[in-house]
């Protein structure tokens, strides 16, 4: 089946990953399972899973693609494939234009040290090294000089806020300081690609909201490409560039968070999104259309709303406007957009199909 809006936003860039016809499927003859799975995608084959299952999709330079799903989705395993921390079984994954099957094994190290960072749930802390030894372990592994690598892990401790904190031992941190320094560590090597699998499910509320807002920080000033993995959806909403959507091996939908929100693909994205506050959720401009797709006559005059922020956020905005279509904006107040004022207070008010 070919799910509608799948693609990233055009551009003249090759994407940074590739994915075509990706499968992972752990069992003693992975080959003869996948051609079964082909011809009969809901077979079930004695001693063989299928965690990813015939996945395609691109990933841009400086994109957040959020990876999510129930447990037993595949979305860990899909993001080892893309690291090829597992070898995959079928299908080709392409990294800034190499094929990952192909590296041999000193250059996939290479890849990873200098291109790649990695946070996983687990802190993977060592315990007798004190905060600053710890972020600069990988630069140790690499061979960097002791002056440099320790330069290097001071700016990343202060980079993430931990800075005064250089001295102290993980068992003397809390688990957002210990997130941090895995965070300051992934960081250290200054990848281009960084993978993150569920890197706050371990903290509490409070602690998870400002390591959100630590991350959607750093992900403005850094401009990496990052891979993020959640089954929390309020999460990948307020993190996303687009989400990919996983259930049984399979990526159900690829969208944008409004695209999820306001046309999901499938019965179980629908079954997601079900519960989730659509004002919260989308932007002015997920809901806009083309200036010239107003009717001719209908009331427009007067100044325009800004159109990255949600429909929440205008609230007031829209309850007061009294104008059948209202122009929206974007960062340079260029108007490129027109919103229907009886369709956004539809979603803001409950009232949206």
């Amino acid at each position: 089946m070919t799910l509608p809006n799948t693609a990233p936003p055009a551009t003249a860039t090759p994407p940074v990953i590739s994915c075509r016809n990706v499968w992972k499927v752990f069992g003693p003859r992975p080959g003869a399972a996948i051609e079964r799975l082909k011809a009969d995608p809901l077979a079930r084959i004695d001693g063989h899973v299928s965690a990813v299952h015939d996945v395609s999709l691109d990933i841009m330079a400086g994109e957040m693609l959020v990876v999510m799903g129930l447990s037993g989705s595949g979305k860990s395993t899909l993001v080892r494939c893309l690291s090829r921390l597992n070898e995959i079984s079928a299908g080709e994954i392409l990294v800034e234009g190499r094929n990952l099957a192909q590296l041999s094994e000193a250059e996939l190290i290479d890849l990873r040290r200098r291109k790649m960072g990695m946070v996983f749930q687990s802190f993977g802390l060592l315990p007798n090294r004190n905060a600053l030894e710890n972020v600069a372990f990988p630069l140790e592994m690499r061979g960097e000089p002791r002056a440099a690598r320790i330069a290097r892990a001071r700016e990343m401790l202060a980079l993430v806020g931990l800075q005064g904190r250089e001295n102290y031992f993980p068992r003397e941190l809390s688990g957002g300081q210990q997130q941090r320094i895995g965070i300051a560590r992934s960081l250290a090597v200054e990848p281009d690609i960084w993978f993150l699998d569920e890197p706050f499910s371990a903290l509490d509320p409070l602690i998870r909201r400002e390591m959100q807002d630590e991350f959607l920080r750093l992900k403005g000033m850094l401009k990496k490409t990052i891979i993020f993995i959640t089954h929390d959806f309020d999460e990948a909403l307020r993190l996303a560039d687009r989400i990919a959507i996983m259930k049984d091996g399979r990526v159900e939908q690829i969208d944008t968070p409004d695209r999820i929100v306001l046309a999901p693909a499938t019965e179980y994205v629908a079954r997601f999104t079900a519960d989730i506050d659509r004002a919260r959720v989308l932007h002015a401009f997920g809901l806009g259309v083309a200036p010239d797709a107003v009717t001719a006559g209908a009331v427009t005059e007067g100044a325009a709303l800004p159109g990255g922020q949600t429909l929440r956020s205008l609230a007031r905005s829209l309850v007061n406007d009294r104008r059948d279509w209202i122009p929206l904006a974007d960062d340079t107040g260029r108007v490129t957009a027109m919103l229907e004022r009886a369709r956004a207070l539809d979603i803001l008010l409950g009232d949206a199909a």
